[in-house]
């Protein structure tokens, strides 16, 4: 049995990226175990994401701040740095990165795109529960000094750690230690400055994440073996789920499994296993108490 300090969040990246998406977001919330979605302001289905959380009170709705493998909230002709010639931004996370760092004229447009995505937010009407990014880029230092200076002023919402404990996770998941090793190490690197920043501003964290090392593959078998492995402290699984596949640009990977990720998140099987182990379900504003 988990105590009271096994605090759960359960999250779905990628909230108005499709309607597949979205449909997915209402049903695992109203029937399964998702507390949370993290929407990207500057996606096709946005709006629609929004109408669903209006109908949603107690899901708790963050934004993924989105600079890498999408669309800017801004016109691409106040960001020509940050998208290539079909208006969306580079799919290259390192190489960007890297740009990022050394032009102060990409920080600056950087931090108009950020800040347009938080005033995007704001204008939902939608209390801010967390801020992550779109393939963790919100661990970039350029990025996690704009969330600190800027988030504060949105509700002090909490702010993903992404690091995935290597050891609860290879017992749970029973593969790839060296592999898990590896990624623990990685971000905990990555992530020490955010950890510093956000905390220093005042903003809530996570302890730990789980479905870092299976992101796309969160299905029942793996998630129930996790769920014996949650350790005390605010945690989050996150997943990306969705209905069904979808044609465009915008489809998630192909490796991805985001149906079987949906029906993980109304398993049946899954809730009666987190009500068993008597983990608390929480967004991100009631996982800090």
């Amino acid at each position: 049995m988990k105590t009271s300090s096994h605090r759960l969040i359960v999250t779905a990246d990628d909230f108005g990226l499709s309607v597949p998406v979205n449909e997915a977001v209402e049903q695992a919330h109203e029937r399964g175990i998702l507390t949370a979605a993290s929407l990207m302001t500057g996606a096709p289905a946005c709006d629609e994401a929004v109408e669903r959380a209006r109908r949603l009170p107690r899901l708790g709705v963050g934004l993924h701040l989105t600079l890498v493998d999408g669309r800017p909230v801004l016109p691409a002709s106040e960001v020509p740095g940050l998208v290539g010639p079909d208006g969306r931004f580079s799919t290259d996370p390192t190489k960007f990165g890297t740009a990022l760092f050394f032009s102060s004229e990409l920080r600056r447009q950087a931090e108009a795109e950020i800040t347009a995505q938080f005033e995007a937010f704001r204008r939902t009407g939608l209390p801010l529960d967390h801020v992550n990014g779109h393939q963790h880029f919100h661990m970039h230092p350029v990025i996690s000094k704009i969330i600190a200076r800027l988030a504060p002023a949105f509700g002090n919402p909490g702010v993903r750690i992404p690091v995935e404990p290597p050891l609860a996770s290879y017992r749970a998941a029973g593969d790839r230690l060296g592999g898990r090793l590896s990624a623990w190490a990685f971000y905990v690197a990555q992530t020490r400055l955010l950890r510093r920043r956000v905390r220093s501003a005042g903003l809530p964290v996570n302890r730990y994440v789980f479905g870092l090392n299976e992101s796309g593959a969160m299905i029942e078998s793996r998630v129930l073996a996790f769920l014996d492995h949650i350790p005390a402290g605010p945690c989050e699984i996150y997943f990306h789920p969705a209905t069904r596949r979808w044609d465009g640009v915008d489809n998630l990977p192909v490796s991805y499994r985001p149906v079987d990720e949906f029906s993980a998140l109304t398993s049946a099987a899954v809730k009666a296993k987190v009500a068993a182990l008597g983990i608390t379900l929480v967004p991100f504003r009631g996982a800090f108490g």
